[in-house]
């Protein structure tokens, strides 16, 4: 398997030996077993991160696991630490094929958060270098148009263990986009607060008003367009 996104190269695959047992808490392939044992030749897991923010792209990543190479400790990306993160995303892209994609601020603010993230998720499917038979999609949306049938799964990257695998893709690849606006655009502090409502960065949009990469249809933002056109 390889992995790929929409705007990279296709690395090559090194795969690890044997398979890694899974902790009986947390998520499991159960979801992927029975999907395979129906016919499906390949099974992907969709998640996203960063739908809250005020500032920066939404990130999907797709990922389908090979059974025989798991990484050990896949979980949803929140209950992990960031070294814990940056871990299984080396070893998930060792031996998983792997596709991830964004959605920009501007096209947050043109289709909503709803429908950016949406946009990302099929964006990371197709950018893929395997087609799957069927994919397990955090949350309760389906996205349109779709290169194969898909499952919406709520608390999927608590419950399926492709859909964490993806969480943790998507929350790396988001977190080092962040960190790369933090040089380009300084004095907001991306790295730190990864463009979340937090204090410092409210006082920074408050000090030097809002960057290309904010989102202006969310509040505070867009409250202060109002106010300012009354």
């Amino acid at each position: 398997m390889t992995r790929r996104s929409s705007d990279s190269p296709v690395p090559s695959r090194q795969r690890k030996p044997t398979a890694v047992a899974q902790p009986a808490a947390g998520p499991d392939y159960s979801r992927e077993a029975a999907l395979l044992a129906a016919g499906a030749r390949l099974v992907a897991g969709i998640d996203e991160a960063g739908r809250g923010p005020l500032a920066g792209p939404v990130v999907a990543a797709a990922v389908i696991l090979d059974p025989e190479c798991v990484p050990d400790g896949l979980n949803d990306s929140k209950k992990l630490d960031a070294a814990e993160r940056e871990r299984l995303f080396r070893e998930i892209l060792a031996c998983a094929s792997v596709g991830f994609a964004s959605a920009s601020a501007l096209e947050i603010d043109r289709y909503n958060i709803r429908g950016a993230t949406l946009l990302a998720m099929r964006r990371a499917l197709h950018a893929l270098g395997e087609a799957p038979c069927h994919v397990l999609i955090d949350g309760r949306d389906v996205p349109p148009l779709l290169r194969c049938p898909g499952t919406a799964v709520i608390s999927g990257d608590a419950l399926s263990l492709s859909i964490a695998a993806a969480s943790i893709v998507a929350k790396v690849a988001r977190d080092r986009m962040m960190t790369r606006a933090c040089r380009a655009y300084a004095g907001y502090g991306f790295s730190r607060h990864m463009g979340y409502a937090t204090a410092e960065h409210l006082e920074a949009i408050g000090r030097l008003g809002p960057s290309p990469i904010h989102r202006m249809s969310f509040r505070p933002l867009r409250r202060d367009l109002l106010d300012a056109a009354e």
